[in-house]
């Protein structure tokens, strides 16, 4: 048995979120009510620490999210498929830990990440989108936003903003 602390990575394997790994420290900002008019945001901290899984086909994150009402964990779950070249992203919340969500569905094009689901937001049919970008180097950001009318019209409902966090072990 291997006493490696990680297990070796396979050849060829993607890079597209390797932008991501180690540890962050997350500003985020998201909007109080969802597909309802409103533009009230809320702001808090958090922290986020990434590492491949599946021999580099694949990557988890373990997230620290600071809500005025309380901090709570979740994880990201990401898997990449090499038939398709598709990501699958799945999101685990520790207040209803025998729930993922969808899987948002989708890949990078020109150093833009977009992933697409179809969901239900309040029983009703909700298109989801993710967009990561690299607005400036060493500074990943993620956004979500909900399309009630199958993607013709966004709200954006969700901003993090990464730095990377030099404290961490």
């Amino acid at each position: 048995m291997s006493s490696a602390l990680h297990l070796p990575l396979e050849p060829g394997g993607p890079t597209d979120f390797d932008f991501l790994l180690g540890s962050w420290a997350v500003r985020h900002r998201r909007l109080k009510a969802r597909l309802a008019g409103s533009t009230e945001w809320e702001q808090f901290a958090g922290s986020c620490v990434m590492h491949k899984i599946l021999g580099g086909f694949g990557n988890v994150d373990d997230n620290i999210l600071d809500l005025p009402a309380g901090a709570y964990r979740a994880a990201t779950v990401r898997s990449y498929d090499r038939r398709s070249g598709a990501w699958s992203i799945w999101w685990l919340d520790a207040r209803a830990p025998g729930a993922l969500d969808v899987p948002v569905v989708g890949g990078f094009k020109d150093g833009r990440g977009t992933f697409l689901a179809d969901d239900l937001l309040d029983g009703l049919p909700t298109r989801v989108r993710f967009l990561w970008t690299l607005p400036a180097p060493e500074r990943p950001r993620w956004e979500q936003a909900f399309s009630p009318d199958g993607g013709v019209t966004w709200e954006t409902n969700w901003i993090m903003d990464f730095r990377r966090d030099s404290g961490a072990a």
